[in-house]
């Protein structure tokens, strides 16, 4: 299935590229002279469920709380997320919150925290965010605006083991996001055959043939978010309407 998103940045739908985000700004693909909820309007107008809204630093809690509230119960929230305001997130609209680098702490999971979310929201409402970057045969989960390796790699054994503290996962393929030059087929693959539950892949997409390529590739177990070949981000490799007559057929 086709997931949507609107990432925000500096209080702006944004699509940037992946692992340029810095205190000095970031590589950029695409601005929206649209605001965040016209974008959750839009994909509540078309049923499309469990997008997600990204804080992409500070300045986006505004932006973000009228997404949620354009299309309540419909979208996941991520950015800045722990366990003090996770339900703040929750009250204001979001269906589940994505977590990552909060749960991380030098570079190695803190099972204390972790375990503390869990409790406060239930692992039915949060959504592990185990975006990743390849390094040597392997990929291994990144934070801090994925500028950060940590210790952890993403196998079956990982998404296993995490599955018992979440619902679903949502990977972004870092080396190839926002560079519309297609997925990592060999990453996809991989997550099809481990992911024990329900996950979403984002990174490289640039054809509608992705959508389908995803679909096959992740045994049906692996949806897709779609951002810079969008043509309602700018794109011309994909069209927005297309992507909702693909879920129609699928479901």
């Amino acid at each position: 299935m086709f997931r949507p998103c609107i990432d925000l940045h500096e209080g702006k739908v944004k699509q940037i590229v992946g692992g340029t985000l810095s205190d000095a700004g970031a590589r950029t693909n695409f601005v929206s002279e649209k605001s965040a909820a016209w974008f959750a309007e839009l994909y509540r107008r078309d049923g499309l469920f469990g997008g997600h809204v990204i804080q992409l630093g500070s300045g986006n809690e505004s932006e973000a709380r009228a997404a949620l509230a354009a299309f309540p119960g419909g979208l996941h929230l991520g950015g800045g997320v722990n366990a003090q305001n996770a339900h703040n997130w929750l009250d204001a609209g979001a269906s589940h919150v994505i977590v990552t680098s909060w749960v991380f702490h030098e570079g190695r999971v803190d099972w204390a925290r972790l375990n503390e979310l869990v409790q406060v929201i239930g692992k039915e409402r949060l959504v592990l965010d185990l975006s990743c970057r390849k390094r040597g045969d392997d990929y291994f989960v990144v934070t801090d605006r994925w500028q950060k390796f940590t210790e952890l790699v993403v196998n079956a054994e990982t998404l296993r083991k995490f599955s018992a503290y979440c619902a679903e996962f949502l990977i972004h393929a870092v080396d190839v996001e926002g560079l519309c030059r297609g997925i990592d087929r060999e990453l996809v693959a991989k997550l099809g055959e481990w992911t024990p539950v329900p996950m979403t892949y984002a990174g490289g997409a640039n054809s509608l043939a992705d959508l389908e390529e995803v679909t096959r590739l992740g045994q049906g177990k692996v949806d897709l978010t779609i951002g810079s070949a969008l043509d309602i981000f700018g794109g011309s490799g994909v069209k927005y309407e297309d992507c909702v007559k693909f879920n129609r057929r699928q479901k």
